[in-house]
């Protein structure tokens, strides 16, 4: 099934070395069956995902062997996301699954029917490049932010120079980290909009991740903010 497996120290943190951290993300979304979702054969993905390799090299190697432990710290060097225009949200929201957990993801019914397509990135979070794959660096759960109103959380991080997460990039941060998401320290998607005051989130229910969405007015004591220092492609 998915290939989640990395270096775990005694601590049970995580060892990380930017090289091989890339090519365990592109094993994981190839179990997953990302490359039949995006109409490619594993080789044509791989091939497809190859050029962003150095980048998370040059970017992250940095951390090369540095323990990190995403569940404590709330933090990841950078993930590969995939985006909606070669995996549909509805299809790969359900491969996510908690750290340990079997019950696979799920799109909340709180979505109506043709709602989804509509939160799409803001301006801010526009994902780059044209190829539908890019990499997401030095990612931030944000669980300062729990318990603050979500427009207060965007606007402070939108003045720190941080880029919030799309729907997308918030399922590949679960599909790559599974262990981010805890209790009381999930997360919201400020990158996604529809035009309207709904915020996207992934917290925990039924012993899942759900992907939902709360007012950004409306504080949860839960809820953080997710953001990352920078996109590319």
């Amino acid at each position: 099934m998915t290939d989640r497996k990395s270096s775990v120290t005694t601590s049970g943190s995580l060892s990380h070395d930017a090289g091989e951290e890339f090519d365990r993300q592109v094993r994981t979304l190839t179990s997953l069956g990302y490359p039949a979702l995006a109409g490619r054969t594993p080789e044509q993905f791989a091939e497809l995902a190859a050029p962003l390799r150095a980048e998370a090299v040059e970017r992250a190697g940095a951390a090369a062997g540095t323990p990190y432990d995403p569940a404590a710290n709330g933090r990841v060097p950078f993930v590969l996301v995939v985006t909606r225009e070669l995996a549909p949200v509805e299809r790969t929201m359900p491969l996510t699954s908690l750290h340990g957990g079997e019950l696979p993801g799920f799109v909340d019914r709180s979505f109506e029917p043709g709602s989804l397509e509509r939160f799409v990135a803001t301006e801010e979070a526009e994902p780059p490049g044209g190829d539908g794959v890019h990499l997401l660096f030095d990612i931030e759960r944000g669980e300062e932010f729990c318990g603050a109103v979500p427009s207060d959380a965007m606007a402070a991080l939108a003045g720190r120079g941080r880029t919030l997460l799309t729907i997308e990039e918030g399922i590949a941060l679960m599909t790559h980290a599974p262990r981010i998401l805890v209790k009381n320290k999930c997360f919201s998607l400020g990158g996604s909009r529809s035009g309207d005051r709904r915020v996207p989130a992934i917290w925990i229910s039924r012993k899942a991740p759900k992907l939902g969405w709360c007012w950004a007015g409306n504080p949860h004591t839960w809820l953080g903010m997710a953001s990352a220092g920078a996109r590319h492609a």
